[in-house]
């Protein structure tokens, strides 16, 4: 199965095998190897065999599988690795974090007062702003 590349991603090294990685699973659409830059032990990485930078770019099937492979790794980091939560995060563009512009969750195992600030404070939002956004957001779905 061929799969767009950039031969300047170091994901698209990693999928061609240029650049090795501790490789977990693999199949025709995705890939999961450890981070070597882990928040925790056991931090890993689901990514796409191709190169579709963001989720507006990627098909919907390859997205799939890559949720699924992250969903078989989460289990293994769960029963193996018992940590205390596990986060999977998917982020698009610079604003949100991404620093590999190549589809990607990451599997990362939480621990207690881990200094992993994911999490945010809840605050009532502006019903009349959610409105006028579900009112945009609607009409083009």
């Amino acid at each position: 199965m061929s799969h767009p590349t950039d031969a300047n991603c170091i994901f698209c090294k990693i999928v061609a095998g240029q650049i090795p990685s501790f490789k977990l699973l693999e199949d025709d659409k995705t890939i999961a190897f450890m981070d070597i830059n882990p928040v925790n032990p056991g931090h890993s990485l689901s990514v796409a065999r191709g190169h579709w930078p963001m989720v507006d770019t990627i098909p919907a099937d390859v997205l799939g599988a890559v949720a699924a492979t992250a969903q078989k790794v989460a289990k293994a980091v769960m029963s193996e690795l018992k940590p205390n939560g596990v986060n999977l995060l998917q982020a698009n563009g610079p604003g949100a974090g991404q620093s590999v512009p190549h589809l990607h969750i990451h599997i990362m195992p939480r621990q207690p007062n881990d200094g992993v600030a994911l999490n945010w404070e809840y605050k009532p939002g502006d019903k009349a702003e959610i409105e006028a956004i579900y009112k945009r957001l609607k009409a083009v779905l």
